[in-house]
């Protein structure tokens, strides 16, 4: 019997396995066991010490879905030069005594035909119709879950109840799971979405608001970056991140991205840097008081980016700070960092309060002459 797996990317393992389960109805699917420490030694020890931690993670996944089962392993391979790392992941496996097929979908085969194909090699069944129906569904589902996402994360600090907004997350993720139809899916986003407006809240009129921009990954995993954004709404502040499977699939768009960039990148500078340069400045512009910059370790497009980041910086006044993650990145560490943080722009709110009350006096920005990088 087929058992396929697939690698964790936070809650977006729900719609991947629905897509799955409507593709080859006749194959078991096993989504990788939830993350331990266990997962990340296991990804570390059989990977190259240099990768970024996405590979490493994948890799934990893969071995610990094998050692439970599965025969069929996917894997996307978009993006960066993650794009290539789907064949190195393969051999690393088959080295390591594995037998399975692997589904790479890497970027030269990324099309909807070549997918299909591939699929149809599982599931001789599978007809273009159907896996065109299920592949917009899943799109559909993407789009739904990153709607409520983004309405909660601003709000997930200030509920009354603790557990409120929790709760309500987990009942749609499970009856989101069980949705046949378009009509279904739409039904219980909008179910929810009133759900979630309706649930009560505490939040001031002016809280602090933080923008979170940086690499896919270490974004959309949260146990790959320890659960940042809980971390942030504890302390009251409002998270916004826009970048989402959603926004790959349908916002992301380098030409107005740079657009967005223009004075600080001339060109693209891979994977979704000139996009973190172009959020940033959007919450600049929208009154934002910190910026948190995320990436794994060694992330190319991302260190490219950061130097316009921490001109953004130091030409609006705003706070940013970087954090890079590994397998190897301390919570205790994070901790103290973003408490520092949390302080710094609570601290240069009250100051430019401070100006605006003083008789006579303007707040503005000071802009500096923006390099081009």
């Amino acid at each position: 019997m087929l058992k396929i797996s697939y690698p964790h990317l936070g809650d977006y393992h729900i719609p991947i396995r629905r897509l799955l389960q409507d593709l080859f109805p006749m194959a078991e699917i096993m989504p990788a066991p939830p993350f331990t420490q266990k997962t990340v030694e296991l990804g570390a020890r059989h990977s190259p010490d240099f990768v970024c931690a996405p590979f490493k993670y994948n890799m934990g996944n893969y071995i610990e879905s094998l050692e439970a089962g599965a025969n069929v392993l996917l894997q996307t391979g978009l993006g960066c030069r993650y794009g290539y790392y789907g064949e190195v992941q393969e051999q690393i496996l088959r080295d390591l005594g594995y037998d399975f097929t692997f589904l790479c979908f890497s970027r030269e085969k990324a099309s909807p035909q070549n997918i299909y194909k591939a699929c149809k090699k599982i599931n001789p069944d599978l007809t273009f119709s159907v896996f065109s129906r299920v592949v917009l569904q899943t799109l559909l589902r993407l789009y739904c879950m990153d709607q409520l996402e983004y309405f909660l994360r601003e709000r997930i600090g200030f509920a009354k109840s603790p557990n409120h907004f929790t709760s309500a997350k987990s009942s749609f993720l499970k009856e989101f799971l069980d949705t046949c139809s378009t009509p279904e899916i739409w039904g219980i986003y909008k179910k929810y979405k009133k759900y979630y407006h309706s649930i009560e809240t505490h939040m001031p009129s002016d809280p602090l608001r933080v923008g979170i921009i940086g690499e896919l990954y270490t974004l959309m995993e949260p146990y790959s970056n320890h659960f940042l954004e809980k971390q942030l709404a504890k302390g009251g502040i409002v998270v916004s991140r826009k970048m989402s499977a959603s926004f790959l699939l349908f916002g992301k768009r380098d030409t107005r991205s740079l657009r967005c960039s223009k004075g600080y990148l001339q060109y693209t500078v891979g994977a979704n840097g000139v996009d973190s340069v172009a959020g940033s400045r959007q919450y600049v512009k929208t009154g934002y008081d910190g910026l948190i910059h995320m990436k794994s370790f060694g992330c190319t497009p991302e260190l490219n980016a950061q130097p316009a980041l921490e001109q953004i910086s130091r030409d609006y006044n705003i706070p940013i700070l970087h954090l890079s993650f590994d397998t190897q990145t301390s919570e205790t560490g994070l901790e103290t960092r973003l408490e520092a943080f949390m302080d710094m722009i609570e601290m240069k709110r009250k100051q430019r309060n401070e100006k605006i009350r003083q008789p006579g006096s303007r707040h503005r920005f000071h802009l500096h002459k923006r390099r081009i990088y």
